[in-house]
C-alpha cells in the first residue's frame, strides 16, 4: 500500500512541472536588467595623482663649509626659519676688511669735497676720489651680503623632504642642502592620449576629481596647464586645479592617487547609453544585446557601438531605444524569444 501512495505521488509531481514548463513556454532565466539611457554627456576616466604646489631644493650661493643643520626629515618649517648655516668666519673676515676700506674712502671723499670748495684740488682730483669712494660701498655691501647667505632659510611654509648634506661637510655654491615641500596641494596631474585632447579645447568640458582616501567626496576642479607635445608613449601631461579651501579641509597632500573625471557634451544625440556588461558578442562576430520584451521574452538585436566612457558604459549609436531593457548580466546563456525572469525590477 506504501509502495503504491509513493509512486502516485511521484508521477503527480512530475506531470505538474511538466505542465508548468509547458505553461511558461521554456525555461524561466533569471537576469538583471538596466534601462537604456539617454547619453547627453560622455564621462572619461583617468588615473591621477595630487603634486606638490611649491617644492624647491635649497642650496647656499657660496662655498663653505657647513656649521650646522637645523632641521631633519619630515619637519614642519614656517616661513623665514633657518633651515642650515655655513661657517661665516672667512666672510666675517672679509665684511671687516671690505669696512675699513670704504671709510678711508669715505673720508677721502669727504676730505676732497671740502678742498674742492676751497678750489684747493682740481675737479678731476675730487671725481677720482668720489669713484673709489663709490666702488668701496660697493665691496662692502657685497661682502654684507654674502655674509647673509651664509644662513639658508626657508622661503615658504613647508615640511622638509629630505637632507642631502651633515655638519662639518664643506660645500660647493649650488650643491643641494635640502629639499623643501609644501605639504598641502591643489595640483592633480594626469597623462591622457592624443585622441582625448580635443576635450580640453572644448568649452563645455568639466573636470572632477575623485581622491582613494575620501571615495564619497567629489571635488570640483579647472584646467591649469597641458602639454601640446609628450616626450614618451605614456601620453600628454594634464594640470588641473582644486580650490585651496577643499584642499586643506580634507588635507590633500602631494603624492595621494585620485581618478581624475573629463565630463563632455555627446555629440550625437541619437545615441544612447548601456553598460559594457550588456553587450553580447559571440564567436561568429558582430555586437548584439538581448532587449527584454513586454511580455517578459528577449530579443537579440543587433547594435553599432560608440565610445567606451565612464565607470563601464558605452554609447549605442543605433539599434536601441532610450528606455528599452536590457540585459546587463548572463547574456551569454540566453536563446532568441526565451522567456526570462527579472530580479531587480
Amino acid at each position: 500500500m506504501t509502495k503504491c501512495i509513493v509512486v502516485i505521488l511521484f508521477s503527480f509531481a512530475l506531470f505538474s512541472c511538466k505542465g508548468r514548463h509547458s505553461a511558461d513556454g521554456g525555461e524561466r532565466r533569471s537576469v538583471r536588467v538596466e534601462k537604456a539611457t539617454a547619453v547627453g554627456y560622455i564621462d572619461r576616466d583617468f588615473a591621477g595623482m595630487a603634486t606638490a604646489d611649491d617644492a624647491v631644493n635649497l642650496a647656499f650661493k657660496i662655498s663653505g663649509q657647513v656649521l650646522s643643520v637645523d632641521v631633519a626629515k619630515g619637519d614642519f618649517v614656517n616661513k623665514g626659519q633657518l633651515l642650515s648655516q655655513l661657517d661665516p668666519r672667512d666672510v666675517e673676515l672679509q665684511v671687516a676688511a671690505d669696512l675699513s676700506q670704504y671709510e678711508r674712502a669715505r673720508a677721502q671723499e669727504e676730505r676732497m669735497k671740502r678742498l674742492l670748495s676751497h678750489e684747493a684740488v682740481s675737479q678731476q682730483e675730487y671725481e677720482s676720489a668720489y669713484a673709489s669712494f663709490v666702488q668701496a660701498r660697493s665691496t662692502y655691501e657685497n661682502s654684507q651680503s654674502l655674509l647673509s647667505d651664509t644662513k639658508l632659510r626657508a622661503p615658504f611654509a613647508g615640511v622638509v623632504e629630505r637632507t642631502y648634506v651633515d655638519t662639518y661637510q664643506r660645500v660647493q655654491s649650488g650643491q643641494t642642502i635640502l629639499r623643501l615641500v609644501n605639504p598641502r596641494s591643489t595640483t592633480v596631474e594626469f597623462t591622457m592620449p592624443e585622441k582625448s585632447l580635443s576635450l580640453l579645447a572644448d568649452s563645455t568640458t568639466r573636470y572632477y576629481v575623485v581622491f582613494d582616501n575620501f571615495p564619497k567626496e567629489q571635488f570640483t576642479a579647472r584646467l591649469d596647464t597641458y602639454a601640446k607635445t609628450a616626450s614618451d608613449a605614456s601620453g600628454f601631461p594634464v594640470a588641473l586645479k582644486i580650490s585651496k579651501a577643499e584642499s586643506e579641509k580634507y588635507g590633500i597632500s602631494p603624492g595621494m592617487t585620485c581618478r581624475v573625471t573629463l565630463r563632455a557634451v555627446d555629440n550625437s544625440p541619437q545615441g544612447v547609453a548601456v553598460p559594457l556588461s550588456a553587450i553580447y558578442a559571440p564567436s561568429e562576430g558582430g555586437s548584439y544585446v538581448w532587449v527584454v520584451r513586454a511580455d517578459d521574452t528577449v530579443e537579440r538585436r543587433a547594435v553599432v557601438l560608440g565610445d567606451i566612457f565612464g565607470q563601464g558604459m558605452v554609447s549605442v549609436i543605433s539599434g536601441v531605444g532610450v528606455g528599452e531593457k536590457v540585459v546587463v548580466a548572463g547574456v551569454y546563456h540566453l536563446k532568441n524569444g526565451q522567456r526570462v525572469k527579472i530580479i531587480n525590477q
